[in-house]
């Protein structure tokens, strides 16, 4: 299964402008809902899992990505920490996560091929941690 990635924009279909309203009215009640350690409220649909400020304001949203599709180049889960490290000199790790800020998503390269896509304000609080 191919994901579509436009960075800080959207990822597979959900655009960062979505809203939880928008959300629930899309794909009905969440399989589970919960506030995470972060204090972000999570969404969770089994296939996606959404992350919200107490606002309403999309924070991240992360979706298996057998492969990544970024514009025209395709990437395979396998090859992802490769493809970031060589592509975006701004690659950082924390907390067993690899995140790029340029291509806005954070994933444990060594873990099955969930990929979290952050919105734009969200990298300097990975930065931080």
């Amino acid at each position: 299964m191919t994901v579509h990635l436009a960075p800080f924009v959207a990822f597979d279909g959900f655009a960062f402008s979505l809203g939880v309203e928008d959300l629930v009215a899309r794909l009905g009640p969440p399989e589970r809902q919960a506030r995470n350690e972060a204090a972000l409220n999570e969404y969770d649909y089994g296939h996606s899992v959404l992350r919200f400020q107490d606002g309403g304001r999309l924070e991240e949203i992360t979706k298996r990505a057998p492969v990544l599709q970024v514009g025209s180049v395709a990437i395979p889960f396998a090859a992802l920490a490769a493809f970031v490290r060589a592509q975006d000199g701004g690659a950082f790790e924390r907390a067993g996560f690899l995140v790029s800020p340029l291509y806005g998503i954070a994933f444990v390269p060594e873990q099955p091929d969930w990929v979290t896509a952050l919105a734009r304000h969200c990298i300097p609080t990975w930065r931080a941690l």
